[in-house]
């Protein structure tokens, strides 16, 4: 696990009395193609003391917590010279009526102090159709602290909006393919921190997160077999947690972080495999003739989703925890491949190949509703869920180039994550939580 590079305290000041009394209200389906992003101002802070005169960081603040807010593809900034009311109001004294006219539907106002090394910054997010006040927090630390407290308080306000907190305190893991050689890199949900993981000196893949957060499991060739890996991120310690004569590639890790999915040809022909870490012992899922692989679990731990041929061409099909009750599950499409299960359990995303490229769509878990996300030129493939069910992680090219990009859950607000002009990326993998700020 990423230690935390500071120290923050977090007093929660405000809204004490509302959280008691009553559940937060939800404002809006974010994932609904009806959604409309939510107009939000972002005035320069003011100072916390009331004396203090003309810092920098009274605008640049609300700057990056309207940058992180836009990155989420669910926030509208308002013109800052639309706005009618100036930072120096007093909070009590809120015009609600003059954001109103601007179009403003939330509001945030913040005030700072920065005597010294240390930081202190006091945020508050209000609703300005109904006026009143949603959030507040106070964020206490040292200067150079501002990225963590902003994105603090961005998750503040997609809870008190939506219900459930954001990604900002997650990372996605890839693998980096340079000079025939690859290893396993991770990246910020903002595109910051790419930070090489491990250091084979060959061929590695498919990294997958334990549940937990603290592991990433990938299959490597520095024996010259493709054998499975755990990397200790705390330690940085890679160990071989599973070796079999010929092909074992990672599937994931169970809920519980008690088991892995593997696919080995250990029989004779590609199969799934539960391994139990506890134990170390294998146990053989599927039992076809035909090639299988790409196992995922569900988020309960009960189901399986994975690729077999066994109906011809690539499909994905669904089978119970113990290898029964298979049923295939995509009819559209002659390819689909790299199933991904949603958070909530109600999704599954995949790879289909569409108009001689593949592309990301998603289908409910009983083989109902199916969308597709993307309409890149040179296609799209391997898609990652982020923790939330909110975003959709996936590798494509540009021009030849490859990137890991980002889109809603929804197929909107495309974003690209890492773009590698020396770099190959692929096989992005969404960790959980790792409470970075």
């Amino acid at each position: 696990m990423i230690k935390k590079t500071f120290s923050i305290l977090c007093f929660v000041i405000f809204l004490l009395i509302l959280s008691v009394a009553a559940p937060a209200k939800v404002y809006m389906d974010i994932l609904s193609p009806a959604f409309q992003k939510f107009p939000i101002a972002l005035p320069d802070f003011s100072p916390l003391d009331g004396r203090e005169g003309e810092n920098p960081l009274f605008r640049e603040i609300p700057g990056r917590l309207s940058n992180a807010l836009e990155l989420t593809g669910f926030f509208r900034t308002v013109d800052r010279n639309a706005y009618l009311e100036s930072p120096e109001t007093p909070e009590e004294d809120v015009r609600f009526a003059d954001w109103r006219v601007i179009g403003a539907e939330f509001l945030v106002k913040g005030k700072l102090e920065a005597p010294g090394e240390t930081l202190t910054i006091e945020c508050r997010l209000y609703d300005v159709v109904e006026g009143k006040m949603l959030a507040g927090k106070r964020y206490t630390g040292k200067k150079g602290d501002e990225k963590a407290m902003v994105y603090r308080f961005a998750d503040e306000i997609l809870s008190a909006l939506t219900g459930s907190r954001g990604v900002f305190d997650t990372e996605i893991a890839f693998s980096g393919k340079k000079n025939r050689l690859s290893d396993i890199y991770t990246i910020q949900f903002d595109g910051s921190n790419l930070r090489k993981r491990t250091d084979h000196k060959a061929i590695t893949l498919l990294p997958r997160w334990s549940a937990d957060g603290s592991k990433i499991a990938y299959t490597a060739y520095p024996r010259g077999n493709p054998d499975l890996y755990v990397l200790n991120l705390a330690t940085g310690k890679t160990t071989r947690l599973f070796h079999d004569r010929g092909l074992n590639l990672t599937g994931g890790w169970s809920p519980d972080g008690g088991r892995m999915l593997i696919v080995s040809r250990r029989d004779g022909n590609e199969e799934i495999y539960v391994h139990e870490l506890e134990t170390g012992t294998s146990r053989r899922l599927t039992r076809d003739p035909a090639i299988d692989v790409s196992p995922c679990w569900s988020p309960d731990g009960k189901r399986i989703a994975f690729v077999s041929n066994r109906s011809g061409s690539p499909q994905i099909f669904v089978m119970d925890g113990d290898g029964g009750a298979v049923r295939r599950l995509t009819f559209n499409g002659s390819y689909n491949t790299s199933p991904s299960w949603s958070p909530t359990g109600s999704r599954i995303a995949y790879e289909g190949r569409a108009g001689g490229q593949f592309q990301i769509f998603t289908i409910d878990e009983n083989g109902g509703n199916t969308i597709q996300l993307t309409y890149e030129d040179e296609g799209a493939e391997s898609p990652a869920w982020s923790p939330d069910g909110r975003f959709i992680a996936f590798q494509g090219k540009r021009n030849g180039t490859s990137r890991i990009s980002v889109i809603n859950a929804n197929g909107l607000n495309p974003r690209v994550l890492y773009e590698g002009k020396d770099l190959e990326a692929v096989s992005p993998a969404w960790s959980p939580h790792l409470n970075l700020y």
